[in-house]
């Protein structure tokens, strides 16, 4: 006897939806909301555009910039205040921390781990045995070239910790895979930053975001130049000591081409 096979469960009649059969089951028209732990921007407009409100905690975050430690810490910052007491890990960092100017930034006495290697496999087993510890609040991770598979490896890991784990990458590599559940590209402005959402667990983003910054390196700069223009420049000189050089210099140089030219 030929019996008609079951019909499909409409989504209709799940109590919760279709989201509510596995946490990892979205709509593509919407963020996705499961029971990953979050971490809060500081930023209300990019927690809006973040999966569950905030930086996933124990997932693998992308960060893609033009210029590597020009923005991506003026972003993080405001989480970075609220880890608590656990160290901030900086594996690989381009330049050295400046340790005085973070703690100013952030006003608390959270601890830094600055962590320099002289090889690529050394970073990556750092980044392991960080992620695998657990006892730093932050992993700030800066990679120019690194294969998926170690991405990959390193994101599998992640997920066994609570660490707010980011790679810093150049922009270039923006078009390459990668295993992350969250890249952003950041875009230095003149009053903040401009990031633009290029993988996240939901709907696609196509509209840039801009975050204003109050205390941007750029406004503060113009701010000590215009309210102090003859004190100090931005470089902590005497701008009258160098204006009177430069005078001096001037004058010999005019003396020298009129000795040479036989002019008296």
């Amino acid at each position: 006897m030929l019996t008609q096979p079951p019909l499909p469960i409409s989504r209709t009649h799940l109590p919760g939806g279709m989201e509510s059969l596995h946490p990892d089951i979205w709509r593509a028209s919407q963020l996705a909301q499961d029971n990953h732990a979050t971490l809060s921007s500081g930023y209300v407009a990019l927690n809006e555009e973040l999966p569950n409100g905030g930086w996933p905690l124990g997932q693998l975050i992308e960060i893609l910039v033009a210029q590597a430690a020009t923005t991506e810490i003026k972003l993080l910052l405001p989480a970075l205040r609220n880890l608590g007491n656990r160290p901030v890990a900086l594996l690989a960092p381009p330049h050295i921390p400046l340790a005085c100017a973070y703690q100013t930034e952030t006003s608390m006495n959270i601890p830094l781990l600055w962590i320099a290697s002289a090889k690529h496999i050394d970073s990556l087993w750092a980044a392991e045995q960080i992620l695998k510890n657990g006892s730093c609040g932050a992993l700030l991770f800066w990679q120019t070239q690194i294969k998926t598979e170690a991405l990959r490896r390193l994101h599998l890991i992640a997920q066994k910790s609570q660490t707010l784990f980011i790679v810093i990458r150049p922009l270039q590599t923006a078009q390459s895979p990668s295993p992350a559940v969250l890249r952003l590209a950041l875009k230095p402005q003149a009053s903040g930053i401009q990031v633009d959402i290029l993988k996240r667990r939901g709907a696609v983003s196509d509209t840039p975001l801009f975050l204003y910054l109050n205390n941007h390196p750029y406004l503060t700069l113009r701010s000590t130049e215009y309210t102090q223009p003859d004190k100090i420049n931005r470089f902590g000189k005497d701008v009258d000591f160098l204006s009177n050089l430069k005078n001096e210099l001037s004058k010999e140089a005019v003396k020298d081409l009129h000795s040479s030219a036989g002019v008296k």
